[in-house]
């Protein structure tokens, strides 16, 4: 009987780890623009923020939204007086879209922005927390979580010594200069389209006939009129 009852426990695991999000609030809420507010940092690198903010306005805007220019929503709330991300996202969703006309507000939490050293290699990680709230009730349309993560690939050469020292090498230089723009856009990417069979956010109305045939294809709904 325990067998038993431990083999359905794991056969429910996978079910509940893949249920679809509930767009229904997105779908009804239909915003045409999103604002993007400065990211809460919660790792060590302080240039995190800045960094992974330039990844964010390409992909929400092919995917079909109006987004305000990221300096300039900075610049503005810093002259309202929400200089730290804290603040901003502490703050009530109305007020701060109230300063800009949006629709939506998204929030992004860097939860992990390391790179560690690991026997002989460097191991980039790349975490990340969103959450699009709708500027006029403040409710949660959507919300993400993800996770990327990157080692430098080592070719063997046959000589085991030459190897050690291959490996060691891009070790270090990962280390010293770690490249997280491209783990960050490939998280933004996922979260924002999905992974295939899976929906990211719906199309926006400015999406091209091509998201929508593409959206089409793989069973991703266009935006309702």
């Amino acid at each position: 009987m325990k067998r038993l009852f431990l083999f359905a426990i794991l056969a429910l695991l996978p079910a509940c780890a893949h249920q679809p999000k509930d767009l229904s609030k997105f779908e009804a809420a239909k915003p045409a623009s999103i604002l993007i507010v400065p990211v809460v940092n919660q790792s060590v690198e302080v240039t995190a923020p800045d960094y992974f903010l330039s990844t964010v306005p390409v992909p929400l805007g092919e995917r079909g939204y109006y987004v305000f220019p990221v300096n300039l929503v900075k610049r503005v709330l810093e002259d309202e007086g929400l200089s730290d991300a804290n603040l901003v996202h502490n703050a009530a969703p109305q007020k701060v879209c109230g300063l800009f006309g949006s629709d939506a507000i998204l929030y992004v939490t860097i939860k992990e922005w390391s790179a560690k050293y690991l026997l002989l290699s460097t191991v980039v990680d790349v975490r990340l927390a969103y959450a699009i709230k709708d500027c006029k009730t403040g409710e949660t349309l959507w919300d993400h979580e993800q996770a990327m993560t990157y080692s430098p690939q080592n070719n063997s050469t046959g000589n085991p010594l030459g190897d050690l020292i291959v490996m060691a090498v891009n070790a270090a230089v990962t280390k010293a200069a770690p490249n997280y723009v491209p783990l960050a856009r490939q998280a933004n990417n996922i979260a924002f389209n999905g992974r295939p069979g899976e929906r990211g956010i719906p199309f926006g109305p400015y999406a091209s006939q091509e998201q929508m045939a593409e959206g089409a294809r793989t069973g991703i709904r266009a935006p309702k009129n």
